[in-house]
C-alpha cells in the first residue's frame, strides 16, 4: 500500500514538472514560431504577387520589402494584398487567400491577379496534406505555372474557373488538372470559385 502511494505521488510530481517545463518551453519559443510563420507568409505573398525579392534575405529584410510594396485591404470583408511599387500611380497586382477541405486535410493558398483584376498572375499553395506524387503535386511549379495568364471570367462573361481533366477543350478560364488526383483538383476548383465569386461581388 505504501509503495503504491509513493508511486502515485512520484508520477504526479513528475507529470507536474514535465507540464511546467513544456509550458515554459512553449512560452520561450512562441515569439520565434510567430516570427517564422510571419516570414513564411511574407515569402508566399511576395512570391505570388511577383514582387522582386531575395529568397536568401533574412526575415527582417523580407518584411521591409513587404511593407514598402504591399498593403492589406479588408474593407470589403475579404482580405486582399495589393502590390504597388513605391511612387506608382496604380496598383500592379492584387492577391486573395483561398482555403477549403482537401482530400486528407485543409488546403490553403493565395491567388494573384494582374491590375485588370481578371487575369491570373500567379497562384501558390502554402498548406496542403494531399497524397505525395498525386494530389500533393498541386504545390509544384508544373501545376501552379498553368494558371499564369488565365482569366477568372469565362467567355460567357461569368466569373468562375475550371480545373479540368487533362485533354479537355482549352478555355480562357480553365487549366488541366493532375492525372490521378481528380478529387483534389475538384476541391481546389471549388475553393477557388468561392474566393473568386466573393472577390468579384465585393470589388
Amino acid at each position: 500500500m505504501k509503495g503504491n502511494v509513493y508511486t502515485l505521488c512520484f508520477a504526479a510530481a513528475l507529470g507536474t514538472v514535465c507540464a511546467l517545463l513544456l509550458t515554459a518551453a512553449g512560452g520561450f519559443t512562441a515569439p520565434y514560431r510567430q516570427a517564422n510563420a510571419l516570414a513564411e507568409e511574407t515569402v508566399n505573398v511576395l512570391k505570388v504577387l511577383n514582387v522582386p525579392f531575395d529568397m536568401k534575405a533574412p526575415a527582417k529584410e523580407l518584411l521591409k520589402v513587404r511593407e514598402e510594396n504591399v498593403r492589406e485591404d479588408s474593407s470589403t470583408g475579404q482580405t486582399v494584398y495589393i502590390y504597388a511599387k513605391p511612387g506608382a500611380a496604380a496598383p500592379e497586382a492584387v492577391a486573395m487567400r483561398f482555403s477549403g477541405p482537401g482530400l486528407w486535410g485543409p488546403i490553403k493558398g493565395l491567388l494573384a491577379l494582374e491590375s485588370d483584376r481578371r487575369t491570373i498572375r500567379g497562384i501558390t499553395f502554402y498548406e496542403q496534406e494531399e497524397t505525395p506524387g498525386l494530389g500533393g503535386e498541386i504545390a509544384g511549379e508544373e501545376f501552379t505555372g498553368r494558371f499564369a495568364g488565365k482569366a477568372i471570367i469565362g467567355a460567357d462573361g461569368k466569373p468562375g474557373f475550371e480545373v479540368a481533366m487533362p485533354g479537355s477543350p482549352q478555355a480562357v478560364n480553365r487549366v488541366d488538372g493532375i492525372t490521378g488526383a481528380t478529387m483534389t483538383c475538384d476541391k481546389v476548383e471549388a475553393m477557388l470559385n468561392t474566393a473568386i465569386e466573393t472577390f468579384v461581388k465585393e470589388k
